[in-house]
């Protein structure tokens, strides 16, 4: 299962403040009236710069860092998320996001496997031109990948903050923001579900500490990022379970973050 995950992250809950206000009648008694107001409560601590920013806020900064991948050639195996036999000549599809002003891009490998070397992959910023992008580094057995495109071809497009997968909670709101169509971003709302789940990697490997959400996810958005309540990326999208007669699936898996920057490290901060 591969391609792919705003966020009901703030629930509201009463904070009652009560004050007691004396007032000296005619007669000289004294009586109290309470009053009691009511104020929100966040769902989890949230850094105060990003405290007010609704998921629709979130979407406006963090889309713009999300691309769409078309990835040509010949499938080694096949995708969750396709309908052609694996070793078929065609194109898999995905989304991705930047990660500096360089042009480096993260994304799952599960999109690009297979493509041509030499002109196989390409970026694409919404409905612009194709971008040649190539495969800078990769990591089959954790399902993750690094590409690169030429620095400032992408002009509209802002590199996403990184965030720490390893204060992720069950219970955490969570966000998933995909560009499956190569037009519109999409963006999904849920929780952190289960944490330490486990997902089959390249060539029979395990990808550990999987991150489970439940929320809907659609195809085309895996390598996407998922981000914790303040639009910080803490994975990326990976593979979702789909529910018989249910589209889209609600189950999804994100990579920890923590696990890519091993790689991102190795590639690019390495050369």
């Amino acid at each position: 299962m591969r391609p792919l995950r705003p966020l009901g992250f703030a629930v509201m809950g009463g904070l009652v403040v009560a004050g007691a206000f004396l007032a000296l009648g005619i007669t000289g008694r004294r009586s109290t009236q309470t009053v009691v107001e009511e104020g929100p409560v966040a769902a989890q601590p949230v850094a105060s710069s990003s405290r007010r920013l609704t998921p629709h806020a979130l979407y406006e900064r963090d889309a713009p860092g999300v691309v769409f991948i078309r990835a040509r050639g010949r499938r080694r195996v096949q995708g969750p998320f396709e309908l052609r036999a694996a070793g078929s000549q065609g194109v898999s599809t995905g989304s991705g996001f930047l990660l500096n002003r360089a042009g480096d891009i993260l994304t799952t490998y599960d999109v690009v496997d297979g493509a041509d070397a030499d002109d196989g992959v390409t970026v694409h910023e919404g409905d612009g031109p194709a971008i040649h992008a190539v495969l800078l580094g990769s990591d089959p057995s954790e399902d993750l990948a690094v590409l690169k495109v030429r620095p400032g071809s992408l002009s509209q497009v802002s590199p996403l903050p990184l965030g720490d997968s390893t204060t992720v909670r069950v219970g955490d709101p969570a966000l998933a923001i995909g560009n499956p169509y190569g037009s519109e971003r999409t963006l999904s709302s849920g929780i952190v579900s289960a944490l330490q789940s486990e997902l089959p990697g390249a060539g029979g490997t395990t990808i550990s500490n999987v991150i489970e959400t439940q929320m809907p996810v659609y195809p085309g958005s895996s390598g996407g990022p998922l981000l914790d309540a303040g639009g910080r990326v803490i994975g990326i999208n990976s593979q979702m379970r789909t529910v018989s007669g249910r589209v889209p699936g609600e189950t999804a898996f994100a990579i920890p973050i923590d696990t890519a920057k091993v790689l991102v490290d190795r590639v690019v901060a390495g050369r």
